[in-house]
C-alpha cells in the first residue's frame, strides 16, 4: 500500500507525517521553520527533511501517492503557490508546489491550514468521518473550514473565513478593517481584550481585575481558570465570549445545518465549560430544527489535525482529477 506524507507549516515549527491512505499516523517528526533570508530557506529545508527521514525509513517516491501541505497565508491551490503568510517572512509570491516535487519527484498538493485542520477533524477526529463538518480553530486569531458534502468549500478563495462573521457591529476594529468579527472577541487576544475593557467599568471584588490593574500579564487561560474559580469578573468576562461564538455558531449552522461544528485551537483547551457555554448560546439563536440536528464539539486531534487534514488533501485532489 503507498503511502501520503501531511505538512503542517507554521510559524514556529514544521510539523510532519507519514500516514497510511486511511490515515493512521505512522512516523511524525518536526523542525524549527527558519524565517530568515525572507523565508527562503523554508521550502528547502522541508525538502531536505523529508528526503533526509525517507532515506531513514527506506522509503522511495514510489512509496507514496502524494505530499499534502496545509499553510497560512492566501494559497492558490491550482497553481500551488502562497502569498502573503507573514508570519513566514513570505511577502512575495512563492511557487511552493513546483520546489517540493522538483526536490522530492513525489506529486504535491496544498491548502490553507484551517481548511486542512478541518479536514483532518472531519476525517479522522471530532467530525468521526461525517460529510458536513465545520471546523472553527480560536488561537491568536479565528480561523475555519467548511466541509459539505465531503468537499471542502472554497468559494472564490475565501470561503470558511468564520473569523470574520460580525458579531457586534459596533465593536473592536478587527485587523480585516471592518468592526466586531467574531476575531475581535473570540480569539486568544480577543478575549484578554474584553477582560481589559470590562474590568474599566467593574468594581467589585475580583483577581482578575487585580491582575489587569496591577500590570501582570493576564492570558485567555488566566480568565477560563479563574471564572472556573468563580472570579465574578472572569465570569462576565467568558459570558460575553460564550454569547459571541454561541451567535457566531448558530448563524453557521442555520445556513449549513452541518452534523457538528467542531472547535479546536488554543483557546479550546477550557474544555467542558467552554462547550456548555457555548451551547447554551447555540440553542438560544438556532432555528428548531437545527438545535437537534447540528452538534458542537470539541476537536479531538490537537496538534494532528494540520498533519492528518494535509495528507488527506492528496486523496480530495485525485478525486477531482
Amino acid at each position: 500500500m503507498r503511502k501520503l506524507i501531511g505538512i503542517d507549516l507554521g510559524g514556529t515549527t514544521v510539523k510532519f507525517a507519514i500516514l497510511t491512505e486511511k490515515g493512521e499516523i505512522q512516523q511524525k517528526w518536526s523542525i524549527e521553520t527558519d524565517i530568515r533570508n525572507e523565508g527562503n530557506n523554508i521550502i528547502p529545508s522541508i525538502v531536505e527533511s523529508i528526503n533526509h527521514r525517507l532515506n531513514i525509513y527506506g522509503l522511495s517516491a514510489n512509496d507514496f501517492l502524494g505530499i499534502g501541505m496545509g499553510s497560512p497565508g492566501t494559497v492558490d491551490r491550482e497553481n500551488g503557490t502562497v502569498i502573503g503568510a507573514y508570519n513566514l517572512n513570505w511577502s512575495t509570491l512563492k511557487p511552493v508546489k513546483e520546489l517540493i516535487e522538483a526536490g522530492t519527484g513525489i506529486p504535491f498538493y496544498i491548502d490553507n491550514d484551517a481548511n486542512a485542520a478541518a479536514l483532518g477533524e472531519s476525517w479522522k477526529g471530532a467530525g468521526e468521518g461525517g460529510a458536513d463538518v465545520v471546523f472553527i480553530t480560536l488561537g491568536t486569531g479565528v480561523g475555519g473550514g467548511v466541509i459539505a458534502e465531503g468537499n471542502l468549500i472554497h468559494g472564490r478563495g475565501s470561503a470558511g473565513e468564520i473569523g470574520h462573521i460580525i458579531v457586534d457591529p459596533n465593536g473592536y476594529r478587527c485587523t480585516c478593517g471592518n468592526h466586531g468579527c467574531l476575531e475581535t472577541v473570540a480569539s486568544a487576544t480577543g478575549i484578554v481584550r474584553l477582560a481589559r475593557d470590562l474590568s474599566e467599568k467593574f468594581a467589585g471584588e475580583s483577581e482578575l481585575k487585580w491582575f489587569i490593574d496591577d500590570g501582570q500579564e493576564v492570558t485567555s487561560k488566566t480568565v477560563f481558570e479563574l471564572a472556573k474559580q468563580e472570579d465574578r469578573l472572569a465570569a462576565i468576562v467568558v459570558d460575553k465570549f460564550y454569547f459571541y461564538l454561541g451567535l457566531a455558531c448558530a448563524n453557521i449552522a442555520n445556513i449549513l445545518n452541518p452534523e457538528a461544528i467542531v472547535i479546536g485551537g488554543g483557546v479550546s483547551a477550557a474544555g467542558e465549560m467552554l462547550l456548555k457555554g457555548v451551547e447554551e448560546n447555540f440553542h438560544k439563536f438556532a432555528f428548531p430544527q437545527v438545535k437537534t440536528s447540528t452538534e458542537i464539539k470539541l476537536a479531538q486531534l490537537g496538534n494532528d489535525a494540520g498533519v492528518i487534514g494535509a495528507a488527506s488533501l492528496v486523496s480530495h485532489a485525485r478525486k477531482r482529477y
